[in-house]
């Protein structure tokens, strides 16, 4: 179902015109795939257990008498082909999935998980940021644009004074407050269609890159691997930002998240924003008891506006205790871009965006699950960025080719890496040989081989 002949045209400009001829690109593709969607230890036990599996040999195009590669090839071939063979594989798998009917493309669902690097903590020093910046000049890392290095909390700031000398591209962040010590770490971003769970869109950053930054990339390349454009996106509270709502508005996007403050929150039982008046005309805010917020502070990082009232009038205010506890007085923040914000957060509030966040917990979370039970999803196989991202496009286009086939996360498990029960064997191995057969391989004693098999476990 799957061609993956393109790869010969796709680096044929990574290859001379003398010289040893190379393995066929086709075939050393075909490995890489193999590798994780059979989730085989390493490499070199993928080269060893080759030619035990007469599936893969037929799968390769393989006859018994033909010698494996060398394991040694697979990672010459990565560093000569770069990641854009592996990225046009995962789009070709898009869009497959969407010439199937298997992708609406017009609702999404999009998260972000960590990935442990292929690096011990005890890697990692700890050094100024001079110094820090001088090892991973040292060591070659990756640079990063300045608003994904833009820490988020005060917390990544300690982590910017920590670097792994085995892989200096993964910064150390931890999973939680409670989850224990960092450690290297990359962060995979991806969404998934609503109508089957394809994917439809991947990025792969540093750990420490929040995943609203993502949201604006992600969309983009969504609506390029399926030709559609999204009209809902649905995620966790991490994507509920101000600019993440403000944004998605203005490209006609239905923001289905809850924001980071949910609506009509009460701090200590206090009006909320909802409980002051907005005067266009006069630019100013009008509390319950009809004071006068007037514009005071502003915030250019935040784009926001704080409307303060006299702390006079605060004073004396009746109503003091319901409304602040602050000395100076009341105050309320307006975005710059307020409209926009209130009519994504009129979204987020539909009983559609509720029920599509419920809807999120088991598509999106199982999408990751059925990646990390099955296909090595959570520690990376290989160092450096821009191997992880060949790794996060293989892991991706192999969960879509399983859509497309048709296969769930029961039968793998039931097919992986066990041998198979007897009722699928004898149902699915007539016709696997039979089809290796009408190709024209060697394999006239099997059938009957597979008869005397099939008698003897039943005697």
């Amino acid at each position: 179902m799957v061609d993956f002949t393109f790869a010969r045209a796709a680096v044929a400009h990574t290859y001379g015109d003398n010289g040893n001829v190379s393995v066929d690109p086709v075939v050393l593709l075909k490995l890489m795939f193999l590798l994780f969607h059979e989730n085989v230890r390493s490499e070199r036990e993928l080269v060893r257990r080759l030619p035990e599996r007469l599936d893969w040999l037929w799968f390769l195009g393989y006859s018994l008498d033909d010698e494996a590669p060398n394991h040694s090839v697979l990672s010459k071939a990565r560093a000569r082909w770069g990641g854009e063979l592996f990225e046009e594989l995962f789009v070709r798998t898009v869009q497959q999935c969407v010439e199937a009917g298997l992708v609406d493309g017009t609702k999404v669902h999009l998260d972000g998980s960590l990935v442990d690097a292929d690096a011990s903590r005890d890697s990692v020093v700890k050094a100024d940021a001079a110094t820090i910046a001088r090892i991973r000049a040292a060591y070659g890392a990756q640079e990063r644009k300045l608003d994904e290095t833009k820490p988020p909390s005060a917390r990544c700031e300690t982590n910017l004074k920590l670097v792994s000398t085995t892989d200096p591209d993964a910064p150390c962040v931890s999973k939680g407050p409670s989850s224990g010590t960092a450690r290297p770490r990359y962060k995979h971003h991806r969404m998934v269609d609503d109508r089957c769970g394809v994917i439809t869109a991947v990025a792969t950053t540093a750990g420490d890159v929040s995943e609203a930054s993502q949201v604006a990339p992600l969309v983009t390349q969504h609506e390029a691997n399926t030709g559609e454009e999204i009209a809902a996106l649905v995620g966790d509270r991490g994507y509920g930002t101000v600019e993440t709502y403000c944004d998605l508005i203005a490209r006609g996007v239905r923001p289905h998240m809850s924001p980071m403050q949910p609506a009509g929150h009460k701090s200590d039982g206090l009006f909320t924003k909802d409980d002051f008046r907005y005067d266009e005309t006069d630019d100013v805010y009008v509390c319950p008891v009809g004071q006068r917020l007037k514009p005071r502070r502003f915030h250019e990082r935040r784009q926001m506006t704080d409307y303060v009232a006299d702390k006079k009038v605060c004073a004396q205010c009746p109503l003091r205790a319901e409304c602040t506890k602050s000395k100076t007085g009341r105050s309320v923040a307006r975005h710059w871009r307020e409209e926009e914000l209130e009519v994504g957060l009129a979204f987020a509030r539909l009983p559609e965006a509720q029920a599509d966040r419920r809807r999120r917990r088991h598509l999106m979370e199982g999408s990751f699950a059925h990646a990390a039970n099955h296909y090595h999803f959570k520690r990376a196989r290989w160092r450096r960025l821009w191997r992880q991202q060949i790794q996060d496009w293989i892991i991706a286009a192999v969960q879509n080719i399983a859509r497309l086939c048709g296969t769930t996360g029961a039968e793998v498990t039931a097919t992986r890496p066990n041998r198979p029960p007897q009722d699928v064997a004898a149902a699915q191995r007539p016709r696997f040989f039979a089809r290796i057969g009408a190709n024209g391989a060697r394999i006239d004693r099997f059938p009957q081989f597979l008869d005397s098999t099939v008698a003897a476990r039943a005697a």
